[in-house]
């Protein structure tokens, strides 16, 4: 079963010792229409709002804050609100979320790489090094760290959950996952 979630924050807990903790809000969702396992399902978020969204909102007979629609797996076997009794008994969640994105970067942030020696009479600094090989091959192979687009990927980690409060939606897991505040992203009961 999949949700879509918005990820608070980090926090801890009171425990001795404690863990570090991410805290995830599900989503208000409505399921428009099932199909076996997966399902469309219509969350809010943001103002987006154009004729074709408007077209699904009169199909489904949804209000206009519901204007996304994404298709996944859920509990449900008929059209409603969505189903959250599977987290209640979920131990471990496959959290994907969008990474931050950093933008075009050099090879030493991107990759980590040491860099060359800031002594006086060197002019190598931060650069990248040598790309190439001799005559044979005689081009740069693929796969090969450079510098270029960093952060902004998708990733999935399994994370542990400590608790769910119903009343609230709220679901705390057991360390980080990917993304800055307030983004949004899926979470799915893992078997």
């Amino acid at each position: 079963m999949e949700y879509i979630v918005e990820k608070i924050g980090m926090s801890r807990t009171i425990t001795v010792p404690s863990k570090p903790v991410t805290l995830l809000r599900v989503l208000d969702a409505r399921v428009c229409e099932v199909n076996e396992e997966t399902a469309i399902v219509a969350y809010k978020s943001g103002k987006k709002m154009n004729k074709s969204i408007e077209g699904q909102q009169k199909k489904y007979s949804l209000s206009s804050e519901f204007n996304r629609f994404v298709t996944i797996e859920v509990a449900n076997t008929e059209a409603g609100d969505l189903d959250l009794t599977p987290l209640a008994e979920a131990k471990v969640v496959k959290s994907t979320f969008t990474t931050k994105g950093r933008g075009f970067t050099g090879a030493m942030k991107r990759w980590n790489f040491s860099g060359g020696p800031a002594a006086h009479g060197h002019r190598f600094g931060r650069r990248t090094g040598s790309i190439g090989n001799a005559e044979w091959p005689g081009r740069v192979m693929k796969g090969k760290k450079m510098p270029g687009q960093y952060g902004n990927t998708q990733n999935s980690v399994k994370n542990e959950i400590i608790s769910f409060d119903a009343e609230n939606k709220i679901i705390a897991v057991v360390g980080s996952v990917s993304g800055a505040n307030g983004s949004l992203g899926r979470v799915k009961v893992a078997r």
